[in-house]
């Protein structure tokens, strides 16, 4: 009897703690959920103002020595020392002696040909005194001002055709330029500067046998340096001879002057850009130097330039109107590395400064024309 009373107590007491438990479930389902306060992002905001937008276009480039020479030899010998060493890094004046060959064997078959040439001369002064006497004293001056030394002077000009025809058959004009051509070669023994400048690479020694056509070194000019620059095609009829041309390192911590001097009259078909070549001065600079170029194309009115981080894919950008996000469309009129040139967007209007991150068309925002305002 006791055992069935304790059940039914038990049996009692888990209805009653059931239907406590159904209740609180449902209570608490009931129950409003709380309300997640709405969230406004504060945008960075600019407003249009259109003006004149110069348009720069970035390139790089190499430089190089606007006037260089590569030194080869027309003759063969051995390079003789000189008062300066043959070295990559030296100095010379113009008309100073670059390379110098040893010339004594040629030397003296030159000297040879002149002797020749003054005996043929006075061979012919006697038939000269009685056959023409009229012109003897002009050869007698030639002969006079003859030195073997010195470079054979030019032939005196003849006064007719009789004369013409008695020297030339005496061999004197063919002896004549037979000398004055193993003259220019034995020119070709001593190299000289063309000009002031600095030798960049140097191929050969002192006491070396040089032979001809072998390549001695080369020879630049440091005061003037010029860069390729290649543009794209839609730029030939902006880029002009003589625009100013910003320069600057890789680092930004220098910019020089530069000035387009040439602009390449074809288009490459492969890349469809154009090449000009900016010259440009400065003591700092060395050739194969790397630099940036900013060159002034030109001017778009009624325009803005804006990140382009700012341009969505579609052409359009955002406005925040009554304080909701909208896009409008645009006219991209140049693109650089970092910004985009737009046009005809009405003044007055609002626009991101920055790009806000899942931003989309109705989204409600707080402008701020700060970073610090909140």
């Amino acid at each position: 009897m006791t055992r069935k009373v304790i059940l039914s107590a038990l049996g009692l007491a888990l209805i009653i703690g059931a239907l406590f438990l159904a209740k609180h479930l449902i209570d608490s389902k009931n129950k409003p959920k709380p309300v997640v306060p709405k969230v406004v992002k504060t945008v960075l905001v600019d407003t249009v103002k259109n003006t004149t937008i110069p348009v720069v276009i970035s390139a790089n480039g190499n430089l190089m020595a606007k006037e260089r020479v590569e030194l080869y030899s027309e003759v063969q010998g051995i390079f003789r020392s000189g008062s300066k060493l043959f070295k990559a890094g030296q100095k010379y004046n113009s008309g100073e002696t670059l390379i110098r060959l040893d010339a004594s064997e040629y030397y003296a078959s030159v000297q040879s040909a002149k002797s020749n040439l003054y005996n043929s001369i006075a061979a012919i002064m006697p038939d000269l005194r009685l056959d023409f006497p009229e012109v003897y004293p002009k050869w007698q001056a030639y002969l006079n001002n003859f030195d073997l030394k010195n470079n054979t002077p030019e032939l005196p000009e003849m006064s007719g055709e009789k004369e013409n025809y008695f020297i030339t058959g005496r061999g004197i004009i063919s002896a004549y330029y037979n000398v004055k051509n193993l003259e220019q070669r034995l020119a070709k023994y001593r190299i000289a500067a063309p000009f002031t400048g600095i030798l960049t690479e140097a191929l050969v020694t002192e006491g070396t046998l040089v032979r001809s056509g072998q390549k001695l070194g080369e020879f630049i000019n440091p005061s003037v340096y010029e860069m390729q620059v290649a543009v794209s095609k839609s730029y030939a009829d902006v880029i002009k001879e003589g625009a100013k041309v910003e320069l600057s390192n890789l680092e930004k911590t220098k910019n020089y002057q530069g000035v387009v001097a040439r602009v390449n009259g074809s288009i490459d078909p492969t890349t469809q850009t154009i090449t000009a070549f900016v010259d440009v001065k400065h003591e700092d600079l060395k050739e194969g130097m790397y630099l940036e170029a900013n060159l002034n194309a030109e001017n778009v009115d009624d325009a803005i330039e804006i990140d382009r981080n700012l341009l969505l894919d579609s052409q359009e950008i955002y406005v925040v109107k009554d304080s909701l996000l909208d896009v409008i469309p645009v006219k991209p009129a140049h693109f650089s590395d970092r910004t985009v040139v737009l046009k005809d967007i009405p003044n007055g209007t609002v626009i991101l400064r920055k790009p806000v991150p899942g931003a989309y068309a109705g989204m409600q925002v707080k402008a701020a024309t700060t970073d610090n305002a909140e």
